[in-house]
């Protein structure tokens, strides 16, 4: 194949690519560098002053801005950023970073990769629907629920520090988002089309099923009609709260059996615009899905009855109904980025492995007396510990943090959970990534070992647990996890028979 030669427009760097259409999208064609460490998106239309303007930010101020800073080695593989600019036949290119190999397909779909995906990359459309996960993909690719919070998780948490720098995607959805559930991970591409209020305007209105209410209802104004919503951070909140419904529920959360029009197009605006409806709000029964109208293939995970949404825990169960039920037609009221991180977080705390080894093999504990795994049925046998976290508001005074921490074998205790002021997130210092702490089942009982705190304590008993020492948990009895003044207590509840 031909190698092509071009000048970078930002560094003056030589930009080689091979002359041949890799993959192409709604507005690029993609080219391969010839050592597959970059890519070269060229934009199909020509390119204008203000388009020229927005990728020089991009590639320049706002890059700096994100990898520069105190954690920006962590975004390196959460996002897929532009780096660099070349101009041919009065188009311009941009130049990003190759994918990680955890973003392509190893063992492609079903039947000896009857679809040929392996070896493309993993475009989280294929993780997102039921009937595509049962009909098409090797079960290798699937992954477990673990690993589903987990990726639902990086994208939170890569769609809050965009929308921090106040900038917004504008086309968040499925496409531009690439998945690993084997890996839990996850990154956003397409990024050269951020918004920045006032500065940059959106160049689409987004991706079907991702559009907001509010930007499909307006969308027959002209676009400098004042009235006229556009895309921005609160439109980017409803797109989040959809991927991360359809990424642990496999279904769409606004498409049911209500029809609104005889008009498909007509009934498409309203069902998704006007007229939006959660499929499992909980006064309004109208746009509930059926299962008889669902394919076999669908189930159960089509069907709402079968996996509700309260099955992703108490945590989660409240902010989806902050986003499709009081914030559905009011974006004020939707949760912000950070906000989901922070419900991810003390979700997977709360998450149990299912002792039958099933399909999904975790689930999140619902705070009950008797849990038990919802996706195969199989109840938890023995006592099961649960730590309640609270942390001090004044010297000697602790408060609940509404944070627990599930516990099963072999869990381990990070320093997030001991102190308040360590945040799991992309400024964790190397040594706290490190547990400090683990937990064991042994004849029965359940123990905590301190390996590394000086100072924690069995409060109940009045004793020190030693480093390398240990403390039964046991109904009721309190742990000073940390004495630090942002240490904290826990308080031990047995569920389970």
């Amino acid at each position: 194949m031909t190698s092509v030669r071009l000048t970078s427009k930002l560094t003056g760097n030589t930009i080689e690519f091979i002359d041949e259409i890799k993959a192409s999208g709604g507005m690029k064609d993609i080219y391969f560098s010839p050592d597959k460490s970059y890519v070269v998106g060229f934009f199909r239309n020509k390119s204008d002053p203000n388009q020229l303007e927005r990728l020089r930010d991009i590639c320049t101020r706002y890059r700096e801005n994100l990898f520069n800073q105190s954690g920006g080695d962590y975004w390196e593989s959460a996002f897929r950023w532009p780096h660099d600019l070349v101009e041919r036949n009065g188009t311009i290119g941009v130049v990003v970073p190759f994918y990680e190999n955890a973003f392509f397909f190893a063992h492609g779909s079903k039947n000896g990769d009857f679809l040929k995906i392996k070896g493309r990359e993993k475009e989280g459309k294929w993780f997102s629907s039921a009937s595509n996960r049962e009909k098409f993909l090797d079960p290798r690719e699937k992954g477990t629920y673990l690993s589903h919070l987990q990726i639902c998780l990086s994208i939170a948490r890569a769609v809050r520090r965009m929308h921090m720098a106040g900038l917004a995607h504008s086309d968040l959805s499925y496409k531009n988002v690439l998945v690993d559930p084997t890996s839990g991970k996850a990154c956003l591409i397409d990024i050269d089309g951020l918004v920045v209020p006032g500065k940059y305007h959106p160049d689409v209105v987004g991706t079907p099923d991702f559009i907001a209410p509010e930007v499909i209802k307006t969308q027959h104004l002209d676009r400098k009609d004042p009235n006229r919503i556009l895309p921005s951070v609160k439109t980017d909140r409803h797109a989040l709260a959809v991927l991360i419904y359809m990424y642990l529920f496999y279904r769409h959360p606004l498409r049911g059996r209500k029809v609104h029009d005889q008009s498909p197009q007509r009934d498409e605006e309203l069902s998704m615009g006007e007229r939006a409806l959660f499929v499992e709000h909980p006064l309004d029964a109208s746009n509930r899905v059926r299962p008889e109208d669902l394919r076999k293939q669908s189930l159960p995970w089509g069907d709402p009855k079968a996996r509700p949404y309260s099955m992703a825990g108490p945590v989660l169960k409240k902010l989806f109904e902050e986003a499709f039920i009081d914030g559905l037609h009011n974006p004020a009221k939707r949760p912000s980025a950070a906000t989901w991180e922070n419900a991810l977080v003390r979700t997977i705390d709360l998450i149990q492995p299912c002792s039958a080894k099933c399909d999904m093999g975790w689930y999140v504990f619902d705070n009950s007396k008797a849990p038990s795994c919802p996706h195969c049925g199989t109840p938890y046998k023995g006592k099961l510990p649960v730590l309640n976290l609270y942390s001090q508001r004044r010297k000697g005074s602790y408060h609940y943090d509404d944070h627990r921490l599930m516990i099963w074998d072999g869990q381990s205790l990070f320093p997030w959970h001991i102190r308040t002021s360590v945040t799991p997130n992309e400024h964790l210092k190397q040594a706290e990534k490190k547990r400090v702490g683990y937990f064991q089942k042994h004849n029965e009982s359940w123990w905590l070992v301190n390996e590394t705190v000086v100072g924690m304590r069995n409060l109940s008993e009045g004793t020190v647990i030693p480093i390398g020492g240990k403390v039964k948990l046991e109904d009721g009895i309190n742990i000073l996890l940390s004495p630090e003044d942002d240490g904290r207590m826990s308080l031990v509840q047995m569920s389970g028979a």
